[in-house]
Formats: C-alpha cells, sequence, structure tokens
C-alpha cells in the first residue's frame, strides 16, 4: 500500500512538472504600419500543431501602445507564448479606439461592437482567416518579434 501511494506521488509529481511552471518564454516586439509605430493593433500568436505535439498550447496577444509596442500574454494570465512556430495575426482594435475594450478585461460578449467606417489599414493577408503569418518563437523569448506591415500603393 506504501508503494503504491509512493508510485502515486511520483506519477502526480512528474505530470505536475511537465505541466506546470513556466512553459511560457517572454515575447515583445514592435509593429510598424509604412515604417511609422502602429497603435491599438490587436497581434495574435497561435502555436502550430507539429507532428510529436497535437497540443501545443494557448495562444497569447497583445494590443500595441503608442510606441507600437507589445508584450504578448495569454488569455489566463502568463506573460509570454509557448515555444516553436506560430501563426501571427496583426489587425486594428476598434474596440479600443471607439473605447470599449480593456485590455484587463476584454470587451462583453453583449455589447454591440462598435465599428469604423473606415477600412482598417493593415491588408487582410495579415488577418484574414486565410492570411496571418508565421514566427518562431525561440526556447529563449524574444524581445524582436517584430512586424512592419506595408501597405500596397495604388
Amino acid at each position: 500500500m506504501k508503494l503504491m501511494r509512493s508510485l502515486a506521488a511520483a506519477g502526480l509529481l512528474l505530470a505536475t512538472a511537465s505541466c506546470g511552471g513556466s512553459k511560457y518564454v517572454p515575447v515583445s516586439g514592435v509593429v510598424t504600419l509604412n515604417g511609422a509605430p502602429y497603435k491599438n493593433a490587436v497581434v495574435s500568436f497561435q502555436p502550430l500543431a507539429t507532428g510529436g505535439n497535437a497540443n501545443p498550447g494557448r495562444g497569447s496577444s497583445a494590443i500595441t501602445d503608442e510606441s507600437g509596442r507589445f508584450t504578448l500574454r495569454t488569455d489566463t494570465g502568463e506573460t509570454g507564448a509557448v515555444v516553436g512556430k506560430h501563426k501571427v495575426r496583426i489587425q486594428t482594435n476598434w474596440d479600443a479606439l471607439a473605447g470599449t475594450f480593456k485590455p484587463e478585461t476584454g470587451s462583453a460578449d453583449n455589447i454591440p461592437t462598435p465599428r469604423s467606417k473606415k477600412a482598417d489599414p493593415i491588408p487582410p493577408e495579415w488577418y484574414a482567416d486565410t492570411g496571418g503569418k508565421e514566427f518562431e518563437v525561440p526556447a529563449g523569448g524574444t524581445d524582436k518579434a517584430n512586424f512592419d506591415i506595408v501597405t500596397k500603393k495604388k
């Protein structure tokens, strides 16, 4: 009986160690639009599954400040992103511009979401379902997750 308890405790400890701890590494960077810092962009990183890992972890997101800087956080409050390749999407945060989005609590599901009459200056290839870019988050994290978005001139 004592051996079974010890084995169960050891198994629980191993499971906790592999699932817990800091599996997130710090990730930050700057978003620019045509070379200028871009404020109020939503930056989201979604880890991509690999052959050996079908569920690599939670996605992370942030909103850029007036300098275009962002620091990723998960929806559960951990700072950073999981190590590995991510799908990155960036678009304007219209809710923040309208004053209805609060980064610490988000927006209530039942409030109307005001939208600007203007088109998003960020091209759809950065955020559409078929769009987005990829970024490899290194094991040590990075402060160089920089994205320079260039619009096409007509």
